[in-house]
């Protein structure tokens, strides 16, 4: 499971934020039980910062959660981080429906060489019958190869101190492609930039 986390900056703090979270926040994380597969600049909003956390299992998530946010990396950086933000409380509990051969793994790199891309992102409201319908027939008639479909996890929050939005949706994810063609679609759309050391690229 992922949350799908986009937070709201002061103006000018993006890049502030980025440098933190990428020196300190993604081990820092990892060590706990987590995984970090990717952190984005928002092309469209510049105090827009989105980023994937992951888990093994809910459980996993509720202590791995506990960890980070009352260890010492978080207690280090935590003022420094909060002075960037208005807002951090979008974020969703994701369950994967499919996962592409391009999707990170714990153990992929994280490389500052890596040829620069676009991750483009959507978020549909889930209704009833869509996802059958994106992924036999809208994705495949578009040509998109997904990095990765996940879909909301309705579980009770088991770490009530970082909310979560209730609504239900799917979300997808591809390199590149021609995100206009899904402006047509009901949802968001993201065109994401990966930081130097995210693994999603």
């Amino acid at each position: 499971m992922v949350d799908l986390r986009q937070y709201t900056l002061h103006p000018g703090q993006r890049d502030t934020l980025i440098d933190l979270f990428d020196e300190h926040f993604v081990e820092g994380q990892e060590v706990c039980g987590m995984h970090i597969p990717g952190q984005f600049r928002d092309l469209d909003d510049p105090d827009r910062f989105v980023w994937l956390r992951g888990f093994r299992s809910l459980d996993v998530r509720a202590e791995a959660l506990k960890a980070f946010y009352y260890g010492p990396t978080w207690r280090a950086h935590a003022e420094a981080a909060n002075a960037t933000m208005v807002d951090s409380d979008n974020a969703l509990l994701l369950e994967p429906i499919q996962l592409g051969p391009d999707y990170p793994q714990v153990s992929a790199p994280r490389t500052s060489n890596s040829t620069p891309s676009v991750i483009t992102g959507m978020v549909h409201p889930a209704e009833p019958g869509f996802e059958e319908h994106l992924i036999h027939d809208l994705l495949p008639t578009l040509g998109v190869a997904p990095l990765a479909i996940f879909r909301s996890l309705s579980v009770p929050n088991n770490f009530p101190a970082l909310p979560l939005r209730d609504d239900t949706v799917l979300v997808w994810f591809a390199r590149s492609p021609d995100e206009a063609a899904y402006r047509r679609w009901e949802g968001q759309v993201l065109r994401l930039a990966p930081t130097s050391r995210s693994q999603l690229h």
